[in-house]
């Protein structure tokens, strides 16, 4: 596997090997993950198809981005015609197949 390290320009700056233990874990390696800032507990999403394996970082909007996805949601919601009182029953329906 070739991890390879992109900058915020956008260019690839780092190439480095690494293997796959026989737990099915991958070590990266720790210049690597210094910087992109990666710490135990880091979640990635995992994609993978032919040969090629990528892990992208999960990041947590920032408030402000979440506070306009919501508003965004919460107005295409009312366009719909949807109260709150369908979005429990979708939740709890939700919760009850989980």
């Amino acid at each position: 596997m070739i991890l390879l390290v992109r900058h915020t320009e956008g260019l690839m700056s780092r190439i480095a090997t690494t293997k796959l233990s026989s737990k099915g874990q991958v070590v990266i390696p720790e210049d690597v993950r210094r910087e992109l800032g990666l710490e135990p507990g880091t979640q990635f999403v995992v994609m993978g198809e032919g040969d090629v394996v990528i892990l992208k970082k999960i990041e947590a909007p920032d408030r402000r981005e979440f506070l306009a996805l919501a508003a965004k949601v919460r107005r295409q919601a009312r366009r719909a015609g949807m109260k709150r009182s369908d979005v429990k029953k979708a939740v709890k329906k939700t919760r009850r197949r989980g």
